[in-house]
């Protein structure tokens, strides 16, 4: 892989460095957008479960395609990206970890920074008080469960369509991407706002934007450097080259 002069400084030097994950990482651990053909659930659109009105309608039904769903994410496991950017976050004073992904992955492969815009699929939370669930809870068919503290509803601890992002979390990935050297945006489509906003933004506040996927984006021609592959090859040889010109600076 060939690198510019300039993105090989920063590797090097940057003291800030933001990073922004999509679907696309996940895609490489094995984990499906959910909507392909996914046997009982190829009748229903994502946008049809996906949201307040159908959960109390049919809580029952939300609850046994979440569990699915998240059988199917805790199968799974953090792949070489996941891992490099682990490595990447311990040489580095100010990094941040954006992600559009539920699955935990990045946390699960030790990843201490993770900035989670649409949630976390292995949490859930009582609509009525809003206490969360300590469990990762996978429900019986037809089974609802319900919180210990005042036995209202729980429900999947994710960002569902009609709902607003968790707003201190935007912000304070606004405000990483705002102050970051490098801004690495890694298997993101570029179609989702207000994620997309991201490294926009940090390239107006003088970031040097470095798009990582295997196809371009509506991003593409907005960012600084495009390197295309699987990220899973190319974040573990960006992690390399930054151990390796760190290791040789002097102390």
């Amino acid at each position: 892989m060939t690198i510019s002069a300039r993105l090989e400084a920063l590797l090097r030097a940057a003291e800030s460095i933001c990073v922004l994950t999509g679907a696309g990482v996940s895609a490489e651990s094995g984990i499906a957008t959910f909507r392909g053909p996914e046997g009982l659930w190829a009748r229903f659109k994502p946008e049809e479960l996906a949201n307040v009105d159908a959960f109390m309608r049919n809580p029952a039904l939300i609850w046994e395609w979440y569990t699915y769903r998240k059988t199917v994410i805790h199968q799974a496991q953090p792949n070489p990206a996941h891992h490099a950017l682990v490595g990447m976050e311990r040489l580095v004073r100010d990094f941040t970890l954006v992600t559009q992904n539920v699955d935990n992955l990045h946390a699960r492969a030790g990843a201490q920074k993770v900035l989670e815009l649409h949630g976390n699929i292995e949490r859930s939370y009582c609509v009525e008080c809003r206490t969360f669930a300590s469990e990762i809870i996978l429900a019986k068919q037809g089974e609802v469960p319900t919180c210990r503290a005042c036995g209202g509803l729980l429900r999947p601890d994710v960002v569902w369509f009609g709902e607003i992002l968790p707003q201190l979390v935007l912000q304070e990935a606004f405000r990483a991407s705002e102050r970051c050297e490098l801004f690495f945006t890694v298997g993101a489509s570029g179609l989702v706002y207000t994620a997309a906003g991201l490294p926009l933004r940090a390239r107006e506040c003088g970031a040097y934007v470095v798009e990582i996927n295997t196809e371009p984006t509506e991003l593409s021609h907005r960012c600084s450097e495009r390197l295309y592959g699987k990220a899973g090859d190319i974040v573990p040889e960006l992690f390399a080259h930054m151990s390796e010109s760190r290791k040789e600076q002097p102390s």
